[in-house]
């Protein structure tokens, strides 16, 4: 899938996430909570992954670090909120917890609405698709009329690069010797952020 249709496919999974922990109290049932959390923490690890891929490829080169920092604004922007409609005096009391759960599907659903009108990302156009076409014609859309010669050499550079590099299966990618410590790396990294006290704050 492009990354447009993963991200309306990852917010129809919020939404019956969203559907489920709100119907948890009428139907009596602590498993639609725990179904509803599971869905969501695959959503959400979906959406921090294609998030930042979306907008960094739909971005022009200037724009694009500031763009892929929104991940982390709006990943705090969420928890703040969330604390926040959480208080007893909103969404924290017995009547109303299930809406306060329910309450990210919201933001699921102004995606859903909005994205269909978005289009999609250039470099996807261009590299898996080979629709030239339809690459200019986001581009114009996402950029505007001016001169994008720039941005458009180095995806016509990207496009040939990949052409001649194999892409790698994940099995392929642990076996392969050269990519080792990278590896390593990412999984220290990842693992010890687990550990960070970030969770628990």
């Amino acid at each position: 899938f492009c990354r447009k249709k993963c991200q309306m496919c990852t917010n129809v999974i919020m939404l019956v996430a969203a559907l489920l922990m709100a119907l948890s109290k009428t139907a009596r049932s602590f498993e639609l909570i725990l179904v509803g959390r599971f869905l969501y923490g695959v959503g959400s690890g979906f959406a921090l992954n294609i998030h930042p891929q979306y907008v960094g490829e739909i971005s022009p080169k200037k724009l694009r670090g500031f763009t892929n920092s929104t991940v982390a604004v709006f990943l705090t922007l969420g928890k703040l909120t969330g604390q926040v409609i959480g208080l007893r005096e909103i969404l924290g009391s017995e009547a109303l917890w299930p809406w306060l759960l329910a309450a990210s599907g919201l933001s699921a659903l102004v995606q859903l609405v909005v994205l269909p009108f978005l289009p999609d990302s250039p470099s996807y156009l261009l590299i898996q698709k080979s629709n030239e076409e339809a690459f200019r014609k986001a581009i114009r859309k996402l950029w505007g009329e001016g001169d994008h010669q720039a941005e458009i050499d180095d995806m016509m550079k990207e496009k040939a690069t990949m052409a001649s590099t194999k892409s790698l299966r994940v099995l392929e990618i642990i076996k392969e010797r050269s990519l080792r410590w990278q590896l390593y790396i990412l999984m220290t990294v990842i693992t010890t952020l687990q550990l960070c006290g970030i969770n628990a704050v």
